[in-house]
């Protein structure tokens, strides 16, 4: 066991197991078949379960794999077998709810891939070859706003002030819950 925990990939997948997004920090999967193989046995395996209330855990390929459903797409964080299954859970939760709030609750396929530069900056914001960096949604979703804006793309046609708005009000109903 590594002294630090490590993430090996964070996978974003539609309801059908088809790939939206998908970061792999490590070499266990050599080749985009190898990574599209482990995909599909993740989702085989997983896609009969309701993960959508809180996150699951499964064993895939002597991987620890957590995975959460929101709407119509499936979220997963991959650690290694003596990986923390809490801060991989933590890492997991993060993303959903930073993906939620950039994404303004439109957690769909469409609506994912038309802004699918702002869920891999949201990846980049996270974890960093493998190193978690950042698991608060807020946090997240403010640098991955703040950098839309100060590249001069749209953030949905919204504004930074709206969306720590959105954050703001989110953080509220999440501590109200």
């Amino acid at each position: 066991m590594e002294l630090c925990p490590s993430v090996k990939n964070v996978l974003l997948l539609d309801s059908e197991g088809n790939r939206v997004a998908a970061k792999y920090y490590c070499d266990d999967w050599p080749t985009n078949s190898a990574k599209e193989a482990f995909e599909k046995a993740v989702f085989t395996k997983t896609q009969k379960t309701n993960a959508r209330t809180e996150a699951e855990i499964a064993m895939i390929e002597n991987n620890v794999v957590i995975y959460k459903f929101v709407q119509s797409l499936h979220f997963f964080v991959t650690g290694g077998e003596d990986e923390n299954e809490l801060i991989l859970a933590t890492v997991l939760q993060g993303f959903c709810d930073a993906v939620g709030l950039l994404l303004r609750g439109q957690v769909d396929k469409g609506e994912a891939l038309e802004n699918l530069d702002l869920i891999l900056m949201c990846l980049d914001e996270i974890v960093d070859g493998g190193i978690i960096l950042e698991t608060d949604p807020n946090v997240i979703a403010g640098k991955v706003a703040s950098q839309s804006v100060d590249a001069g793309g749209p953030l949905s046609e919204q504004t930074i002030s709206q969306a720590l708005a959105t954050a703001r009000e989110h953080l509220t109903r999440s501590l109200l819950n």
